[in-house]
C-alpha cells in the first residue's frame, strides 16, 4: 500500500528508517517518481540507508553484519538527515510489536522521537 501511496501523485510520500516513518513529500525531488532516492519508499530501507545501497536486497530494515561505520553513518543519517528534515508520522509494526504480534513491553511511546498528532486523527 505504502509503495503504491508513494507513486501517485499529490499522494504523501512515506519511507521508514529504524522502524520511524518519515513524511519525505517536501523531498519528491529526491524520493518521488522516477527520483534517485525512490526505492527507499514504502517500506523500511534502514540496511540501504546505512549501506548507501539502493540494491533491492539492501532494502530492509535488516542491519545484521553492518559494520561500525555503517552503524554510524545509517545514526547520522538517522539524526540528521530524517530527524532533522522531515515530520515523523509513525512507526512501523517492528518498532512496536513483537515477532508474534504480542505488544513489545520495551517500547515505551516516552523515549521515540515523536510525531506531532494533529487534530484531525
Amino acid at each position: 500500500l505504502y509503495r503504491w501511496l508513494s507513486s501517485q501523485e499529490g499522494q504523501p510520500i512515506y519511507l521508514a528508517v529504524k522502524g520511524v516513518v518519515f513524511d519525505v513529500t517536501s523531498g519528491k525531488e529526491f524520493y518521488g517518481k522516477g527520483a534517485p532516492y525512490n526505492a527507499l519508499v514504502g517500506k523500511d530501507s534502514t540496511r540501504g540507508v546505512a549501506k548507501m545501497s539502493l540494491d533491492p536486497a539492501d532494502l530492509t530494515h535488516d542491519i545484521t553484519g553492518l559494520t561500525e561505520e555503517e552503524l554510524k553513518s545509517l545514526d547520522d543519517i538517522f539524526n540528521n538527515v530524517y530527524k532533522a528534515k522531515y515530520p515523523i508520522v509513525g512507526y512501523t509494526s517492528r518498532r512496536i510489536l513483537n515477532e508474534d504480534g504480542s505488544p513489545n513491553l520495551d517500547f515505551k511511546p516516552e523515549d521515540q522521537p515523536h510525531f506531532n498528532i494533529k487534530d484531525e486523527f
